[in-house]
């Protein structure tokens, strides 16, 4: 796999951005899942202004990044101690907790609900810009309300490129290179009781549950609203189709203006536009993923076609976002990452 942040920006650059947080800015940073888009989380203004660049209803929450466990407290009541033991294994990571939020919680960070979502990721320029950003001594609490960088229900971006392809050059982007995962944070609601899986992503379910000691639940319709948990998102904006290996093959029969990524490398005399061969590894796959989707999206087609990966619980957070990827270019209601 790819290494993570294959470049580190100056410490100057790093600097600059935290002091564009600290003036109520929006900054772009890479995680070691996706790039986000950072505002300061305690300045409501700011916030704001993620959700007038995206493009994205003000009922949907953010995801408050922190340093580390010892921030939990400032934003969250009532912690469970499953949720803390899960906060030591695997943070730094890909993992968010939702939790009850503290009264100061702003409602726009939390789109009006009691529950706010967590994580400290891993990667040092995450971490970089997180301790510039708070600067000495540690006071009030300091979070960066950050989705995904990228306009409301498209593909998330993975480089800093991927970022200006968005939002143009004016957009304040710290480029650490491309990101390790490339998928977004699982996500494990705590709010409600017993732990309940809101979205898989880079931290496995089951690394989850061997710290857990139990299974996850599922998400069900009581479920708090978090990103990229609706139907449709993560969606280039040609229109893709996730098919069977059999109906692969169906629609290489006629000659088509149509992009392929598959898990095999074409045979005979295929003329489509475009085909990528994915990684059989899905580690691999996922780290891929977003940056073949922008590719593909680019080439000209009429059509994307995916051929659907295997059903098994190593490729769940892959197979989730392509799901939601279908769906989204069928024109369903789009959430956020």
């Amino acid at each position: 796999m790819t290494k993570a942040f294959e470049h580190m920006p100056t410490d100057a650059a790093v600097q600059r951005a935290a002091i564009s947080l600290q003036a109520g800015e929006v900054v772009a940073f890479p995680t070691e899942t996706v790039y986000g888009l950072g505002a300061d989380a305690t300045n409501a203004s700011a916030v704001r202004k993620i959700f007038a660049l995206k493009g994205r209803p003000a009922d949907h929450p953010l995801i408050v990044h922190v340093l580390g466990r010892g921030d939990i407290d400032d934003w969250a009541l009532d912690v469970p101690e499953a949720a803390r033991r899960l906060a030591e294994a695997l943070w730094p990571g890909p993992l968010t907790l939702i939790l009850r939020k503290a009264p100061h919680v702003l409602a726009e960070v939390t789109g009006g609900q009691d529950t706010v979502g967590l994580r400290s990721p891993a990667g040092v320029t995450a971490s970089a810009l997180l301790y510039a950003f708070r600067g000495p001594p540690r006071g009030a609490p300091c979070g960066i309300a950050a989705p995904s960088a990228n306009r409301f229900g498209h593909v998330s971006p993975t480089t800093a490129e991927h970022v200006r392809d968005e939002f143009g050059p004016d957009l304040t982007i710290l480029d650490g290179g491309p990101c390790e995962i490339g998928l977004e944070s699982t996500i494990v609601d705590f709010s409600r009781g017993a732990p309940v899986l809101l979205r898989p992503g880079g931290a496995s379910r089951a690394s989850i549950e061997r710290v857990l000691g139990a299974p996850l639940g599922e998400r069900d319709a009581q479920a708090p609203r978090a990103s990229g948990t609706l139907a449709a998102h993560y969606a280039p904006r040609t229109t893709l189709a996730l098919v069977t290996s059999a109906d692969l093959e169906a629609e290489l029969e006629t000659p088509a203006n149509v992009a392929v990524l598959a898990l095999r490398e074409p045979q005979g005399d295929i003329r489509v536009t475009s085909w990528i061969t994915a990684s059989s590894d899905p580690a691999r796959y996922g780290h891929d993923l977003y940056a073949n989707l922008r590719t593909l999206d680019a080439s000209g087609a009429k059509r994307i076609v995916v051929e659907a990966p295997p059903l098994l619980s190593a490729w769940e957070a892959v197979n989730d976002r392509l799901a939601r990827a279908a769906a989204g270019a069928r024109g369903l209601d789009d959430d956020e990452p």
